[in-house]
């Protein structure tokens, strides 16, 4: 998929989510869906860190 497609994709998603439930609800789901987006991105960061050779000897 390229960037466009994905933009396209992830609001189709938003709008069928937001249809099916209450603002309560989605403010909950969208809560656990940033806490899910900032862990990926910490593990992610993570990784590349330790993915440097200066850096090995702490992350094993």
């Amino acid at each position: 998929m390229n960037a466009c497609e994905i933009t396209a994709a992830v609001t189709a998603l938003a709008n069928t989510i937001a249809a099916r439930f209450d603002n309560a609800e989605l403010s909950l789901i969208g809560a656990v869906f940033t806490q899910l987006g900032d862990t990926l991105e910490t593990i992610a960061a993570q990784r590349e860190l330790c993915n440097t050779t200066e850096n090995k000897k702490s992350c094993g």
